[in-house]
């Protein structure tokens, strides 16, 4: 059975799977990713016990509908025109009072309209938690793709899905378990800075946070493996663990000429 990504999400992992497939530890029991994004990784491995998790409470709860209630969800999806009018209604419901009222079947298919319709398939909020990308105006953009909903659905229901900062996993995290950190990467400069997933952002705080979550595991005979920049305060930060640095390629860039290859680096906490 084959997987692939619901939605498509800004830095999602697609592109370095086999970088990152060939860096997983050789044995682990239950697989934790609590930035869970796109999920690339989660849905290539297909594992039998996991626990994901974000505080992207849009996304969350993406997850929890497709995994208990995948049949409503296809069948609300065929509700949906790719106008620019309509995309700007359904876009901006979430500034009213009304959206409350929606279910989490109407929400779930709100978010995989506007990730597949908004332009390059962003998801980025204002400060208020407003979604605020503009229409993608795409001629022909696949906003139902049913067989991989139930798929991804059938891999869900044995999953653990949480509303949750990344530091809760330690409720549930036992040793030999394996946990995958896709976090919002450290910015390569002032101007580069993309964290704009939730309103909280992540800020340099929250990656010392992490960092100190990472020991945490270590001193509980617990595998991790992070993802993040190249950059010298991410170095220093990681420099008594493994770190190996591979080629990625930057999509997400308003000037063109700034997208390419760049160096990220991978860090684990064993060999």
């Amino acid at each position: 059975m084959t997987f692939y990504p619901i939605v498509k999400w800004a830095g999602g992992k697609r592109q370095i799977l086999s970088e990152i497939k060939n860096n997983l530890p050789e044995n682990y029991n239950c697989y934790f990713e609590p930035f869970i994004g796109g999920g690339a990784l989660f849905f290539d491995l297909q594992p039998k016990k996991a626990y994901i998790s974000d505080v992207n409470e849009e996304l969350i709860n993406l997850y929890c509908v497709v995994r208990d209630n995948c049949q409503e969800l296809i069948q609300d999806l065929c509700k949906h025109e790719n106008t620019k009018e309509y995309f700007l209604t359904i876009r901006n419901i979430d500034r009213k009072t009304e959206y409350k009222e929606w279910t989490a079947i109407q929400k779930a298919s709100r978010f995989i309209y506007l990730n597949r319709t908004c332009f390059n398939g962003l998801y980025r909020v204002n400060s208020k938690g407003e979604f605020n990308v503009p229409f993608g105006n795409y001629l022909n953009p696949r906003i139902i793709d049913k067989e991989n909903l139930l798929n991804c659905s059938y891999i869900l229901k044995t999953t653990i899905i949480k509303y949750a900062d990344f530091s809760m996993i330690l409720d549930y995290v036992k040793k030999d378990d394996f946990v995958y950190f896709d976090p919002p990467y450290m910015p390569l400069n002032p101007t580069s800075n993309f964290t704009s997933y939730t309103k909280q952002g992540f800020d340099f705080d929250m990656q010392i946070k992490l960092k100190n979550l990472c020991d945490e595991l270590t001193a509980k005979g617990i595998y991790f493996l992070l993802s993040n920049s190249d950059t010298e305060t991410i170095n220093k930060l990681y420099s008594s663990y493994n770190i190996k640095k591979i080629f990625a390629s930057r999509i997400i860039n308003s000037n063109v000429n700034k997208r390419g290859r760049i160096t990220e680096v991978l860090i684990k906490n064993y060999f």
